[in-house]
């Protein structure tokens, strides 16, 4: 209400929370992201990582296949489309203070192994402990279906009916943030490209913004209606395949040999500059860029992990903690890297070869088009930029359907009559609240607006994710033989 009586002092107070964040909590994000990747590492090649999830003889909810597709599309939501060729273009022209010159073949490695940084083998580290932590606490230890339930494990004690409330109200309210932060990229990427199509100037408006966003909000509210077996696992099979499908165009459609190459040194780079860069130290430590980007980017994933992790941890049941880590883990960064070699490599390449044409669509026309302006420069790419629209969307209806599912079973537990119109009522207002929060953001700040979305939900998850990886390590050493009924 604040935003829409009073937008410019509502700016000017969420800037404000959003400056002092950053400059009290900005590396804690970084050194959080490299703890977890530490712990998935522990985890799989302890001899937790033969415990089965669920007990020994405990069925599987979904097949391999269908676990994986699942995994893989509840987490990528929109982002990859909307960053993919974007981000590279504004690392290739500001390399962070590296001191690499503007525009060079160093810059664009810079940019290939920053793209893997803040999409590959981090961010899913940064789902994969609290989704493996309370997949074990819920079905091996048959605790709540709450996030109180690892907290209590570390803590050797159950938290109060008031304190487990209190949790989980602070994550609903860290995955607000979350969704509206991916929504408003969302919003950007289909307003950007009905107008890219239609050539009309208010598609990427104020209204066409709104106008979208209803769209979305309407969508995975439907979906989510339908349940894990029919919505959701139906939208990720048919989203696995068009992500492929978009992959295969791109490779196919460009210059193939260079991708691949730049990709791969892109790989060695990031290989090389993973453990300096995930301790920000330097070059790597140059604030205001870590702050704009790297800090962005895992407070958003943290944001979202605490109730991904409700979702992730119940569709596991019946596979070993490995196979948890290979498939929430291993495999969507494997698939990240493909796909930000494909997609930010051709933007990279676009640009070096043809100097301001992807630059000057990012700063004339904004983020969401750089995407469209690739994508005119390969055979058939106008209708294939049509398409895009659509996997944006069904992209992000996808990832917050689960979250609404996740969302309705904290909001009710046990059964009542009133169950089901209850359990609807409550993701109609979610689904709202978090399209409202969006468009204002978005209408207001533009892509800063979802920088500071993605920030503010980051910090109270933050402390939640803290607390359960602490939890990992106590069920993966004082209570492994509790776990591995």
């Amino acid at each position: 209400m604040a935003s829409l009586i009073a937008p410019e002092a509502f700016l000017r107070v969420a800037t404000a929370l959003n400056d002092g964040l950053l400059a009290m909590f900005g590396s804690a994000f970084a050194w959080a992201g490299f703890g977890f990747v530490l712990l998935c590492l522990w985890a799989g090649l302890s001899p937790l990582g033969r415990v089965r999830i669920g007990g020994r003889k405990a069925k599987r909810l979904l097949s391999p296949i269908s676990w994986s597709a699942i995994t893989l599309t509840t987490t990528i939501a929109i982002g990859i489309l909307f960053w993919g060729t974007a981000e590279p273009i504004y690392h290739l022209i500001d390399p962070g203070g590296t001191g690499v010159g503007k525009g060079s073949e160093d810059a664009a490695h810079f940019a290939m192994s920053s793209l893997f940084m803040h999409w590959a083998v981090t961010p899913y580290a940064i789902y994969t402990v609290p989704g493996l932590t309370f997949a074990l606490c819920y079905y091996n230890l048959k605790r709540p279906f709450s996030l109180a339930s690892p907290i209590g494990v570390l803590f050797g004690r159950t938290p109060s009916v008031r304190v487990a409330d209190g949790i989980d109200a602070l994550a609903l309210l860290a995955l607000l943030f979350g969704l509206s932060a991916s929504l408003g990229a969302g919003i950007l990427t289909i307003s950007g490209g009905l107008a890219d199509a239609s050539g009309a100037g208010w598609a990427s408006g104020a209204v066409g913004m709104a106008g979208v966003a209803l769209a979305i909000i309407a969508a995975f509210f439907i979906s989510s209606a339908t349940g894990l077996h029919r919505g959701i696992r139906v939208l990720s099979n048919i989203n696995t395949v068009l992500f492929i499908a978009l992959i295969a165009f791109v490779l196919i459609a460009g210059p193939t040999l260079a991708m691949l190459s730049l990709g791969a040194d892109g790989a060695a780079h990031y290989a090389a500059e993973f453990l300096p860069r995930s301790l920000l130290l330097p070059p790597f430590d140059n604030r205001d860029w870590l702050n704009s980007w790297t800090v962005f980017y895992f407070a958003n994933w943290m944001a979202w992990a605490p109730l991904a992790a409700l979702f992730l941890g119940r569709i596991s049941r019946g596979y070993t903690v490995r196979a948890y880590i290979l498939v929430n883990l291993i495999l969507p960064a494997a698939f990240s890297m493909l796909w930000m070699t494909v997609f930010g490599g051709a933007s990279l390449l676009t640009e070096m070869a043809e100097p301001d044409l992807l630059q000057d669509a990012l700063n004339t026309d904004g983020p969401e088009f750089v995407l469209y302006a690739l994508l005119d420069t390969l055979p058939w790419g106008g209708i294939v930029a049509v398409g895009v629209v659509g996997v944006s969307f069904l992209s992000y209806v996808t990832a917050a359907d689960s979250n609404m599912d996740v969302i309705s079973s904290l909001c009710l537990p046990g059964e009542s009559p009133d169950a089901k119109r209850l359990e609807l009522t409550i993701k109609a207002v979610f689904a709202i609240a978090v399209g409202f929060a969006a468009w204002i953001m978005i209408s207001l700040s533009g892509i800063d607006g979802i920088r500071m979305l993605s920030n503010l939900g980051g910090l109270p998850a933050l402390f939640i994710l803290l607390a359960f990886g602490g939890a990992l390590v106590r069920l993966g050493t004082t209570h492994r033989r509790a776990i591995n009924i």
